[in-house]
């Protein structure tokens, strides 16, 4: 293993509920071994991409209701190819040689398990985007 893949794979939180059993899918091993740690580790740079992505689009984020702003978080990462692309490079640039490896072979299903894992994260720290929260 190469010194780039050692030094990724180290400063990756340990996710104990992140559980292998040898009868899952391939997919859902890759998500449990290798996404769901990276995207924990990048927390802090979804926050501040999202933050961004809120002021880019003229704050109309803070003028709606706790459930609209739950489906504005879902619309952005889902319909702006543009911004999804940009977290989908935020956690493939985690990965090792090996890791990408595996995950062109299928690339499309582990696409939509990003997206779907980052737009859970977003929503459970929602609170984040307070206005109040950010000063």
């Amino acid at each position: 293993m190469s010194t780039r893949s050692q030094s990724l794979k180290q400063i990756r939180p340990e996710i104990p509920s992140a559980r292998i059993h040898p009868n899952m899918s391939a997919d859902e091993r890759f998500q449990n071994e290798t996404l769901r740690p990276i995207i924990k580790l990048q927390n802090d740079l979804l926050l501040a991409c999202f933050q961004n992505y809120i002021i880019k689009n003229k704050n109309t984020f803070y003028e709606l209701r706790l459930e609209k702003r739950m489906d504005y978080i879902t619309h952005a990462l889902q319909k702006d190819i543009k911004y999804r692309n940009s977290l989908k490079g935020i956690i493939i640039g985690q990965f090792t040689v090996e890791e990408y490896e595996t995950y062109i072979q299928n690339s499309s299903a582990l696409n939509k398990r990003i997206i779907t894992m980052v737009i859970k994260r977003l929503q459970d720290q929602i609170q984040y985007f307070e206005k109040e929260a950010l000063v």
